[in-house]
C-alpha cells in the first residue's frame, strides 16, 4: 500500500490528494502537521531530511518527496500528462513556476495569516508578499484569459500543481475578483472527475 505523510490543509500535500482521487490511487494517509513540529522528528526526518511534506513511500518502499514529482510520477502514462515532449515541458515550466514564484508568496501570506495568526513579528513579511503575490496571479490571469486550461486545451498536473494554492488564496488576504479568469479557471478545476476539496 502506498503511504502519504501530509497535512490535507497544505497546498503541496493537498495536490497529492486531489491526484490520488481523481486517479483512483489507493493509499494510506498518515496526518503530520508542520505547525506542531512533526516534520522535525527522528523518525520523520530520517525519511525525508529536509522536513517537508509530502512524503510519500511507493508500494516498493522507495520514498518520493516534492508534491510536483509525486504529481508528475503518477500522472505519467496517464491523461493528466501530456505525452509529447514539449507539452510535457510546459507543465514542468508552470509548476517550476509554481515553486519559485507562486507559492513562496500566495502559500507564505496564507500560512503567516491561517495558521500563525498573523503575528506582530510577521507582519512586515506578511506585508511585503503582497505586491509580488498579485504579479503571480496575474500571470495566470494572462494565460487563463485566453485558454482554459493552462497546457494545451485539457486539464493536467499543472492545474492541480497551480490550483492548490490558488483557490485558498483569499486566506492570504488576497482578493480573488481582481483575476476573474483565474476565478472561472478555478470553477473548471472544481468540476474535473474526482474533485475533493481541500478539507
Amino acid at each position: 500500500m502506498i503511504t502519504v505523510y501530509g497535512d490535507i490543509k497544505s497546498g503541496n500535500c493537498y495536490k497529492i490528494a486531489l491526484l490520488f482521487s481523481q486517479l483512483g490511487v489507493e493509499h494510506d494517509w498518515k496526518e503530520v502537521l508542520v505547525v506542531n513540529g512533526e516534520t522535525k522528528t527522528t523518525e520523520f526526518l530520517a525519511l525525508n531530511p529536509a522536513g517537508q511534506i509530502p512524503v510519500v513511500i511507493l508500494d516498493g518502499g522507495e520514498v518520493l518527496t516534492q508534491s510536483n514529482a509525486v504529481l508528475n510520477y503518477f500522472a505519467e502514462g496517464t491523461g493528466l500528462m501530456p505525452q509529447q515532449a514539449l507539452a510535457k515541458a510546459r507543465v514542468q515550466e508552470w509548476q517550476f513556476y509554481e515553486q519559485y514564484n507562486h507559492e513562496p508568496t500566495i502559500a507564505v501570506r496564507r500560512f503567516i495569516s491561517k495558521f500563525l495568526g498573523l503575528p506582530a513579528d510577521r507582519k512586515a513579511q506578511y506585508d511585503s508578499l503582497e505586491e509580488a503575490g498579485y504579479r503571480a496571479l496575474q500571470v495566470l490571469e494572462n494565460r487563463l484569459a485566453k485558454h482554459d486550461f493552462l497546457v494545451g486545451d485539457s486539464y493536467s498536473v499543472a492545474d492541480i500543481s497551480l490550483y492548490a494554492y490558488t483557490h485558498v488564496a483569499d486566506e492570504g488576504g488576497f482578493d480573488l475578483s481582481r483575476v476573474p479568469a483565474v476565478s472561472a479557471w478555478l470553477d473548471r478545476v472544481r468540476q474535473q472527475p474526482g474533485y475533493i476539496d481541500m478539507d
